[in-house]
């Protein structure tokens, strides 16, 4: 069903490529003859992204460099970012042995949920699903990525509605900038490998790349050796994933990027039968500025896809096929920056945001047979406009900025249809909409060379998903509902910061932090085994963040460390909810850390040894299924075995530590155990322009 959209979108997005392929120095020229200015040593550079305002780092911007993308034991987008502090996943669990629709991310321990309360974009275009809020990071391989920013608090620029505990901004490495061909292959533990393969060629005065990736594994024993039964399978996953992109310039001062990416993802948890499959077609164009005034605008469309098959924990027979999701999300965005100098950035943009979406359910009896088949679904859209302005002062930066949006909710509807036909529900929900203003502030003072200090206020918002709001699940045994009453809900906090270089690359950070989020939704205990999301009062966070880098001639530690207290206050008119005040959101750690050691060769070799610890935390709202602290090791080594060779051994879970990732009434999933793996990885010539810019010394201004 997914892939038929892509006939539909494909033709749309190739056209502005072929056409301004064509395009050099603002004439049409034939393509082939058109001059390849991404490979001559003239410096000219494409500029496919506005560059960041000039006091962003006011708000405390962490960063993940290419290195620290690559450099992981799980060579996962997401085993990187685990290296933040205070960044979590719905669940412990990977990729490998998670429900897609459970990979919510969010920042600061404000309550681990489904759905992101983090705002995760890739080149400015949002990427979490429409319906559920999950993020597919098997659309997401590293191979792709130039580095990542991570800016915590509630943010107001483009698409800030949703951005409750942050923004995580995805940068495309630049085409001029890879390598012309490469290629990878990874062996691991249980039959496990991925692959690797992209291709980067002359588009015009452009490049185009095609980009393939495969990873796939028989899996692991999510059960316990103790609870296993007959049908207890291992966690078998199956991902894969392909995209096309181009950036072309239009005049020389307008370029043109464009992207399609195709995923799919396949996993089996815990019982035979019990499968999983999310897939996708996500396509953008973006058109960049950067004349005087400079300006962007960018459109986006999603269409996605997801079933899930549920099996009993007592019959281990299949009780619910959730056999299709099928969703459109859009939007757009356009941004206006007048010209005031180098030391002032002014920000004015509206931006769209839409989604509609029904999942189809079967219920099955023990027999197989189909008793009653339900629909749910609706539509929602954000219409929002902001401002932005920052300044410096000398050793003074100060940022400010307001956004206000109108959201609607429309076309809710529950249906449930018999086996014979007939209905046994027909709901269907009047549309809601209002308006929210948001806001944030920051300023940086760089008191004394090596030290700066940082303060911020913000506040923020995000409305239920569609699957909050229409859509109940069940992970067996635990039946929880959904809630078409559910408002939207609103942060406001504030952190200070101090910030510590004493010597060349040595970097101390320390940040406090009070957060509070209204109107928190949360999984409430209703009944023995039936759960329902609903809005509670508030739920607090207040905690501390250190992180520390530092590079030693060849050797490098990155080190973070995060302390949250998170606690529920709830009304007590709602007498459910009224049993989780003074209790911890449920998957919130108190405390959560790592670090990573490494050294690297004059020759481009690398051995690094990295640890993870989660603190305790909680499967349940009433904080009564426990999940035990857990500290792991990994370990990578990289050696060249020519100019474009690389041998690389990695190790995850050393020493085979049990992580517990799911604990319902006793009843335990287990994350990933040791695995080894062993690769290769070629790749050809970089572009010479890349090679231009090295020699010259000058950094990279492609997506800054």
């Amino acid at each position: 069903m997914i892939f038929s959209r892509l006939i539909v979108i494909a033709p749309a997005m190739l056209l502005p490529m072929a056409a301004s392929a064509q395009v050099v120095d603002g004439s049409l020229q034939p393509l082939a003859s058109a001059t390849n200015a991404a490979s001559e040593p003239d410096g000219t550079i494409i500029v496919t992204a506005l560059p960041a305002p000039v006091a962003a780092d006011a708000y405390g911007v962490e960063r993940i460099d290419r290195d620290g993308l690559n450099d992981t034991a799980a060579g996962s987008l997401e085993s990187a970012l685990a290296s933040i502090p205070g960044f979590q996943q719905f669940r412990r669990s990977d990729s490998r042995s998670a429900n897609p629709s459970a990979q919510g991310i969010t920042l600061r321990a404000i309550g681990g949920n489904a759905t992101s309360r983090t705002l995760l974009v890739r080149d400015g275009v949002p990427v979490a699903d429409a319906f559920f809020g999950f993020i597919p990071f098997a659309a997401l391989p590293v191979e792709e990525l130039a580095g990542v920013r991570i800016t915590r608090g509630s943010g107001t620029g483009p698409f800030g509605a949703g951005a409750l505990a942050g923004v995580i901004e995805l940068d495309s490495l630049a085409l001029a900038e890879r390598d012309r061909l490469s290629l990878g292959i990874t062996g691991g533990s249980r039959g496990a490998w991925q692959g690797d393969a992209a291709l980067v060629l002359p588009l015009g005065a452009g490049h185009v790349a095609l980009d393939v990736h495969h990873d796939r594994g028989t899996g692991f024993f999510t059960t316990p050796l103790s609870q296993r039964v007959a049908a207890s399978v291992p966690a078998r996953y199956r991902a894969s994933s392909a995209a096309l992109a181009a950036s072309v310039p239009v005049t020389p001062h307008t370029a043109l990027s464009a992207r399609i990416g195709l995923f799919r993802d396949d996993r089996t948890l815990r019982f035979a039968g019990a499968n999983s499959r999310a897939e996708g077609v996500d396509a953008s164009v973006r058109l960049t500025g950067t004349g005087r005034w400079q300006w962007e605008a960018l459109g986006w469309l999603q269409a996605r896809d997801f079933s899930n098959i549920v099996v009993s924990a007592t019959s281990f027979r299949p009780v619910l096929d959730q056999r299709d999701t099928p969703t459109t999300g859009w939007g757009a965005k356009l941004e206006l920056r007048p010209p005031l100098g180098s030391d002032r950035t002014l920000r004015l943009g509206v931006d769209v945001r839409s989604g509609d979406g029904v999942a189809i359910e079967d219920v099955l009896a023990t027999s197989g047979l189909r008793t009653l088949n339900r629909r749910a679904g609706g539509s929602s859209v954000i219409i929002g406009g902001f401002v932005e302005s920052d300044a410096r002062f000398g050793p003074i930066s100060l940022s400010g900025g307001a956004r206000i949006d109108q959201w609607q909710l429309d076309n809710g509807m529950l249906q449930e249809f018999r086996a014979n036909g007939s209905v046994q529900t027909d709901t269907q929900l009047a549309k809601r909409s209002g308006a929210i203003a948001s806001f944030r502030a920051a300023a940086a003072w760089q008191i004394a060379g090596p030290l700066t200090l940082r303060g911020s206020a913000y506040s923020g918002f995000r409305i239920p998903t569609l699957n909050e709001l229409y859509r109940g699940f069940t992970v067996f045994p635990v039946v929880t509902r959904a809630n078409p009453a559910l408002e939207p809900e609103r942060l406001r906090g504030g952190e200070i910061a101090a910030e510590w270089t004493p010597l060349a690359g040595v970097r101390l950070t320390l940040t406090g932090f009070d957060n509070r989020l209204s109107e928190a939704i949360t999984n409430v205990t209703i009944a023995p085994n039936l759960r329902q999301r609903r809005n509670i009062a508030s739920l607090r966070a207040r905690g501390v963040e250190a992180g520390a880098q530092i590079v030693l001639g060849q050797w490098r530690l990155d080190a973070g460390w995060s302390y949250s207290d998170a606690r529920l206050r709830s009304s007590a008119t709602d007498t459910a909810a009224a049993a989780l005040d003074g209790l911890r959101p449920a998957q919130s750690p108190v405390v959560a850390g790592g670090a990573a050691v490494g050294w690297r060769s004059p020759s481009g070799g690398l051995v690094q040894l990295s640890l993870r610890h989660v603190g305790v935390q909680f499967e349940d709202d009433r904080n009564i299924d426990r999940l035990a602290a857990a500290t792991t090791v990994d370990a990578l080594v990289r050696q060249p075995l020519g100019p474009r060779l690389s041998l690389v051994l990695r190790g995850e879970n050393l020493f085979n530590v049990d992580v517990i990732t799911r604990n319902a009434g006793g009843s335990i999933d287990l994350g990933a155990p040791r695995t080894l793996w062993l690769g290769l990885r070629w790749t050809s010539v970089a572009d010479m322009k890349l090679a231009t810019l090295k020699r010259l010394g000058t950094e990279r201004i492609s997506n800054p």
